[in-house]
């Protein structure tokens, strides 16, 4: 098994910055994209940012400039970099990451989730 453990989340007023991070751990053999989603009271989970194996990156048009995907492979851990933020940010944030195991079978595991709020 494999587990996604988060951290970073809180209240920030707009403007202000947040470092989410999300460990991995368990039975990993390697860890191919890793991703960082959220979702706001009454809507749909939506992408936030993906970072491959080899560290490209996308990114959601509204936090394009504004938060950074990251990732350090040898500790399994994402990191999302968000600065700038506003109001309309205020979600839970939910990593995954597409992981293989020691048999070649992959298969995408989630965090817990992590609540932003971003006051105005």
């Amino acid at each position: 098994q494999v587990q996604l453990v988060e951290s970073g989340g809180g209240l920030v007023q707009a403007g202000g910055s947040l470092r989410l991070s999300c460990a991995a751990s368990g039975s990993i053999f390697s860890i191919n994209a890793m991703g960082w989603y959220r979702q706001a009271p009454g809507k749909q989970r939506e992408l936030v940012a993906t970072i491959s194996s080899g560290g490209s990156t996308n990114y959601a048009d509204s936090v394009k400039g504004r938060f950074t995907i990251s990732r350090d492979n040898a500790k399994n851990t994402e990191y999302l970099q968000m600065n700038s933020l506003k109001p309309a940010d205020t979600a839970v944030y939910y990593c995954n990451a597409l992981v293989e195991d020691s048999r070649g079978v992959q298969r995408i595991y989630w965090g817990q989730g992590t609540q932003v709020t971003v006051s105005s």
